[in-house]
C-alpha cells in the first residue's frame, strides 16, 4: 500500500468536494429564495451529504498518518436559473465521475481507501443520473412545468 498516494487522492477530493458542497449550499439558498423550495432543499441536503464524505476522507487521511490541508476555495459563479445550473453542474459531475474512476484504479492496493472512494463514486453517479433525468423531464414536459414541480 502506498499511503502517500492514498493521502494525496483523499486530500484532493476533500478539498474539491468542500468547494463543491459550499456551492451546492449557496445554490440551494438561492433556489429557495426564488420560491423553488423543493429544489433548494435538494441542494442544501446535498451539501450535508457531501460534507459527510469530506468527513470520511479526513478520517482516513488521519488514520493513514497524514496531515489535513485546506487549500481554500476557488471563485465560482453562482447561477440563478435553476435549469442552467443543473446543466452546468452536470458537466462538472461528468468530469468528476471520470476522474473518480481513474482514481479508484490507482487505489486498489489500499482496500480501505478504495472502498471509501468506490462508495463516493456510486454516490456521485446517482447525482449524475438525477441531473440527467431532470433534464430529460424538462425536455419532455417543458421548463415551466418542471419548475412548478420544484416549488
Amino acid at each position: 500500500m502506498d499511503a502517500k498516494k492514498s493521502i494525496e487522492a483523499l486530500q484532493f477530493f476533500a478539498t474539491g468536494l468542500t468547494e463543491g458542497a459550499l456551492v451546492h449550499k449557496l445554490q440551494g439558498q438561492i433556489f429557495k429564495a426564488q420560491g423553488f423550495g423543493k429544489l433548494g432543499q435538494k441542494y442544501i441536503d446535498h451539501f450535508n451529504e457531501e460534507m459527510g464524505w469530506v468527513e470520511k476522507f479526513v478520517e482516513r487521511i488521519l488514520d493513514l498518518g497524514g496531515e489535513i490541508k485546506f487549500d481554500g476555495a476557488k471563485s465560482r459563479a453562482l447561477i440563478c436559473d435553476p435549469v442552467e445550473y443543473i446543466k452546468a453542474d452536470l458537466d462538472i459531475q461528468k468530469a468528476g465521475v471520470d476522474l473518480l474512476y481513474k482514481c479508484c484504479e490507482t487505489l486498489v492496493n489500499d482496500p480501505t481507501t478504495y472502498e471509501i472512494m468506490v462508495g463516493y463514486l456510486k454516490d456521485e453517479e446517482e447525482d449524475l443520473y438525477w441531473s440527467q433525468g431532470a433534464l430529460e423531464i424538462i425536455e419532455k414536459i417543458g421548463q415551466q412545468n418542471w419548475l412548478f414541480t420544484q416549488i
